[in-house]
């Protein structure tokens, strides 16, 4: 365990060699990740025989688990050891891929629970280990690099989820639904996924970890977190940020499922869609990032919110067209549209919510924000999953006539089963946009630690459940909380100490 434990001091070379292996672990993560969560994982569990109530608290998971990143604040703190933390997480999450791998040749309720039991293990080693390594991080990597280190583990994270993702694709499409050949992929993608992932773990457990400073007395979470819900502006953005997860979250998690099972889509074109979503966002973050320097943050949401929401709406035009061609280049289109304007919600919601943020309190801010996005997206599947049912067995149908001399023409409208979830999002939707009017964007943060702390959140890869590129990354606690509890309570002693209580 020596091997895990903090180093008091450490060299120039030690440093630069633990940077080099923060960037080039990024392709095994990232690998990872891309053969074993998002549009995959949807997939493998569908394969599986997964009820829409499974999905959705598959879905759930990834959100819900961020709430453990508060108990993980207080267990660093008294473990002091965040490398050690990350890397015994790691090994428990990634050993649940072989058990979800196993699956693949199993019939019946009990693999399905098993799998989604390791799911969620998986997710709450993953949120328990992001903690400590957010606070590892920001110690390990300079101040003045942190921005390009990031930039490079970002630039390989998206090469290695994108050629992933078309190769998963088409050892998909090589295969037939239900076929043993399929169980053998993906069975193969998870194990892959299994062994990189484990891999991964040993080269983070050489990256060297600066000792923490010494405990300033205990952290009182409830007091930090406090502080963001006695703001009223920025408890008008807490409203807009969960009313808007709640909104996606309710639709996205089963785009796959409306497009495998009520389309008639095979899985590898879902896994298109998903690339061309991804694509789409690398492209647009550059954009919007400019457009939010120049013309602050809200009018991006304004322009990117209503853009993304009528795109969800959209989906349903999806079940209305016959011509099959002409389907797939709606989805693919619409998949475009999406994966670009939710570059622009992530970004400069995450730009706002620190921007109202007082200075010294951000990351406690930030905080709330991401819990407020962890409740509201990870319950909005599983009421999804839940509602399935009552909305598969309701149909809705408008016919619009038009009678000329030269004949009658008539454009049916039908909705079902899950194209009541796209109006559902939209109508919740349009209401998380009324929220966001009412904030005023006001407040001031240094240019650095805006940067720094965008690039913090925005540097993994940002994906859901979902076909289209998701908010999860709002949900990661900033690493500098416990920092920002350690210097209030020296503050607060020191004013103890200036004025004694007579």
């Amino acid at each position: 365990m020596s091997m895990l434990a903090p180093q008091a001091a450490i060299t120039p070379a030690e440093r630069e060699k633990g940077l080099r292996l923060l960037v080039s672990e990024a392709a095994l993560s990232g690998g990872a990740a891309a053969l074993t969560s998002g549009v995959i994982l949807t997939a493998f569990a569908l394969h599986l025989g997964a009820s829409n109530i499974m999905v959705g608290v598959l879905a759930s998971a990834p959100f819900l688990a961020q709430l453990l990143q508060l108990p993980a604040i207080v267990l660093i703190e008294r473990v002091r050891a965040r490398k050690r933390i990350a890397v015994i997480t790691s090994l428990i999450g990634r050993a649940m891929l072989a058990v979800m791998a196993f699956t693949a040749f199993l019939s019946g309720t009990l693999p399905l629970i098993a799998f989604l039991i390791a799911q969620v293990v998986l997710c709450s080693m993953g949120a328990v280990g992001a903690c400590a390594w957010n606070a590892w991080m920001r110690d390990l990597a300079p101040e003045e690099r942190l921005g390009q280190v990031f930039a490079k583990r970002t630039l390989l994270l998206t090469a290695i989820s994108l050629i992933l993702g078309l190769a998963a694709a088409g050892a998909l499409d090589w295969t037939e639904p239900g076929s043993f050949a399929r169980d053998l992929v993906f069975a193969g993608m998870f194990a892959l996924g299994c062994i990189t992932g484990l891999i991964s773990a040993r080269v983070v457990a050489a990256m060297p970890e600066p000792a923490m400073p010494p405990a300033s007395g205990s952290i009182k979470l409830g007091e930090l977190l406090r502080e963001p819900l006695r703001d009223p502006n920025f408890s008008r953005l807490l409203l807009f940020v969960g009313s808007w997860q709640f909104a996606v979250n309710f639709a996205t998690p089963f785009f796959t499922v409306f497009i495998v099972r009520q389309l008639r889509f095979d899985v590898s074109f879902v896994m298109v869609l998903s690339v061309a979503s991804q694509i789409a966002n690398i492209l647009a973050i550059r954009m919007w990032g400019n457009l939010s320097d120049r013309f602050a943050n809200k009018p991006v949401l304004a322009v990117c919110g209503p853009v993304y929401i009528l795109a969800i709406v959209a989906m349903i035009g999806a079940s209305q067209f016959e011509w099959r061609e002409l389907v797939k280049l709606w989805l693919i289109g619409l998949h475009l549209i999406m994966g670009a304007a939710i570059a622009g919600v992530t970004l400069a919601s995450t730009n706002i919510a620190l921007k109202l943020s007082p200075k010294g309190s951000a990351t406690a801010y930030v905080a709330a924000s991401a819990m407020a996005t962890a409740v509201a997206a990870g319950v909005a599947p599983i009421l999804g999953g839940l509602l399935a049912d009552f909305f598969g067995a309701r149909r809705f149908e408008l016919i619009a006539r038009w009678s000329s001399p030269s004949g009658v023409y008539a454009l049916p409208l039908v909705l079902r089963q899950w194209d009541f979830y796209f109006l559902i999002a939209g109508v919740i939707g349009l209401y998380a946009i009324h929220r966001l009017s009412l904030v005023e964007e006001r407040g001031d943060i240094e240019p650095r630690e805006m940067v720094n702390q965008v690039i913090g959140e925005t540097r993994r890869t940002i994906r859901n459940i979902s076909t289209v590129a998701g908010l999860r990354a709002a949900t990661d606690l900033p690493g500098s909380l416990l920092r920002d509890a350690r210097v209030r309570g020296r503050f607060r002693r020191r004013q103890a100490g200036l004025n004694p209580v007579k």
